[in-house]
């Protein structure tokens, strides 16, 4: 079977089929023939740390991928990229639009190159302004949609990877006309006023550009009469770039969309509330195209979820933050009703303000009060009681016995995969970019406002 692996930017479950009043019709239409995963997870929430170990089957600390791939950060070994261990089954692997795991998505050359990739779709964006690179996803959708075309007529194997730029900041400055920026409602965790309505606004301009992408190529594939000789997936990296979203452990920073398609299920329109993690998604993919998983992988396959021989593959899942824009490691263990969340940087525990993107909800925040707040340096939740993650239990005795177990099962878990935080701060890697802590814009022009530039 082909592979068709479709993903967004900062969307988390943001997104129709997950219940949001948001414009990707199209997105709802393809999740009533697949299969949603519910309770989905990333194992970070920054871009390139969360989509390295999605196409790895690693965590980020064992793949390298700490943090930005513009920033400088890289995967430590390319060939154990799904694009390229597809390649020894006979797979043509294509890329078209945004990645994150190597060089900058606009060095869509350098990077299909460093991959991997036997051929790049990409096309040339007519502009590089962020506002206006949802036009960019169109191109590029096309351009997919075409390869896939011209595959259905040879009958070879290929996997596609379709990225988009939507839905991450800058959202597009004008509003569709069909969105009536009065009437939206909030994504998690953030304020309702008439400013952020019009981000939000904005965003859902974003989701409804890359709704019409996400049709496009999944024509294509009707069209060329492979769509059910396909497996396909939909996903986001991570939460959307609203603070306590992105770059945070709660679950609006983790949770994703996971939608996908395996054409051999009888019965499609299936939601599955067990727990999976991208991690997990490489070793499925391996069970459903009947390849062997290579021994380098850590997640578990869920393929027995999607059959519907077992009810539940995981009893918890893991995720890490290590750099963003600036250094923030922490660690968190998830189970169905318990969260714990460990900050190891126990010399700063204010908010890393660079690691929320610049934004109207992030001004809000600032204006009110955010750099005179302060995390947490463990935190555990009742997630039953609790889904918000708003009420630290640290220190309540009810919950001692939970904490203990957590805790012990997390550093099993760090030891078990040689997580190199345990050793004591992780360093910069030469010629990376990183704020210093307390920076407030991730794109600050002010060499002062970083620990690493490179030259």
């Amino acid at each position: 079977m082909n592979i068709v692996y479709m993903h967004t930017h900062d969307s988390g479950t943001f997104l129709k089929p997950y219940g949001h009043n948001v414009p990707t019709d199209n997105l709802l239409d393809f999740a009533k023939d697949a299969t949603v995963f519910r309770q989905a997870f990333c194992t970070a929430p920054t871009c390139s740390p969360s989509r390295a170990a999605l196409l790895t089957g690693m965590y980020p600390h064992s793949n390298g991928m700490l943090g930005l791939a513009h920033r400088g950060f890289k995967i430590n070994d390319y060939s154990k990229h799904m694009a390229q261990y597809l390649k020894n089954f006979n797979y043509e692997t294509a890329l078209s639009g945004v990645q994150h795991e190597a060089a900058i998505w606009t060095e869509y050359e350098k990077a299909a190159k460093i991959i991997g990739y036997d051929v790049n779709l990409t096309k040339e964006p007519e502009t590089k302004e962020e506002g206006e690179m949802v036009d960019w996803d169109l191109k590029n959708a096309k351009s997919a949609a075409d390869y896939i075309i011209k595959k259905s007529k040879t009958g070879e194997k290929f996997f596609l990877s379709f990225g988009m730029f939507s839905t991450h900041r800058k959202y597009p400055e004008k509003i569709d006309d069909e969105i009536d920026e009065r009437y939206v409602a909030l994504p998690p965790m953030t304020k309702d006023t008439e400013e952020n309505r019009r981000d939000t606004a904005r965003y859902l301009t974003s989701a409804k550009k890359a709704d019409e992408c996400i049709k496009i190529v999944l024509d294509a594939l009707k069209v060329g009469g492979i769509y059910n000789n396909t497996v396909i997936i939909f996903t986001t990296d991570h939460g959307i770039a609203n603070p306590f979203n992105k770059c945070t452990l709660f679950d609006s920073g983790i949770g994703v969309a996971l939608i996908l398609r395996d054409p051999r299920q009888k019965e499609q329109g299936k939601v599955i509330d067990s727990m999976i993690s991208q991690v997990d998604i490489f070793p499925t993919l391996c069970d459903v195209v009947g390849i062997p998983k290579p021994k380098w992988l850590q997640g578990i396959s869920f393929s027995s979820l999607i059959e519907g021989k077992e009810e539940s593959v995981r009893e918890e899942i893991y995720a890490e933050i290590n750099f963003h824009t600036s250094y923030e490691p922490a660690r968190c263990i998830r189970t169905k009703r318990y969260k714990y969340i460990k900050y190891f940087d126990n010399d700063y525990l204010k908010y890393n303000y660079s690691n929320i993107d610049d934004s109207q909800p992030k001004k809000l925040l600032l204006d009110h009060g955010l750099m005179d707040m302060k995390k947490d340096r463990e935190a555990l939740y009742d997630l039953y009681f609790d889904p918000y993650e708003k009420r630290n239990l640290v220190n309540e005795g009810f919950y001692q016995n939970t904490l203990m177990e957590l805790k012990e099962k997390l550093n099993r878990w760090q030891v078990d995969t040689k997580d190199d935080i345990l050793n004591g701060k992780l360093a910069i890697p030469k010629g990376s970019k990183v704020n210093k802590k307390y920076c407030i814009s991730p794109g600050s022009k002010n060499k002062e406002d970083y620990d690493s530039y490179p030259d």
